[in-house]
């Protein structure tokens, strides 16, 4: 993971909707920025539902939130849909910004070892400085923890 006092790496990634968004857009807000790994599956839906039912008191410390994957803006749109997320979900189908916050990680499952997410979340300040990471987090509860360093 990159480190706390690092200027966060900006990017430029399309949301569930096809927009474009930059990290540096968000100057001036406090950013929580969640790598997952897979749309639709159990522990990203519960980690994505966790930080919805987590909104009001994320908003209330001025933060915004924003996901990253490598599906596409297609399913991105449909995960969206599924669970009423409130929040911008960004592709990286290249994995381009996912390698520069160093969160693209070899796993392994079942005996077979491939790349993938490993589930990360960072805190950025309002001026782009990464104040706090959450490595290889739980996907039930960390949510808890993110909004308590707000």
């Amino acid at each position: 993971m990159l480190n706390v006092g690092v200027k966060a790496p900006d990017f430029k990634l399309p949301d569930q909707n096809g927009v474009e968004h930059t990290l540096s857009e968000y100057k001036g807000k406090k950013v929580i920025l969640y790598f997952y790994p897979k749309d639709n599956t159990s522990g990203c839906t519960a980690e994505a539902c966790n930080f919805r039912d987590h909104l009001p008191q994320i908003q209330e410390k001025g933060a915004i939130i924003l996901g990253i994957s490598k599906d596409s803006v297609k399913s991105h749109k449909k995960f969206e849909s599924n669970y009423d997320l409130p929040f911008t979900l960004l592709s990286d189908e290249s994995t381009e910004t996912i390698q520069a916050y160093d969160v693209w990680v070899e796993k392994s499952m079942y005996g077979r070892k491939y790349m993938g997410i490993e589930r990360s979340t960072y805190l950025i300040d309002e001026k782009g400085i990464i104040i706090k990471t959450f490595q290889k987090v739980k996907a039930t509860s960390h949510v808890e923890d993110v909004v308590k360093e707000l």
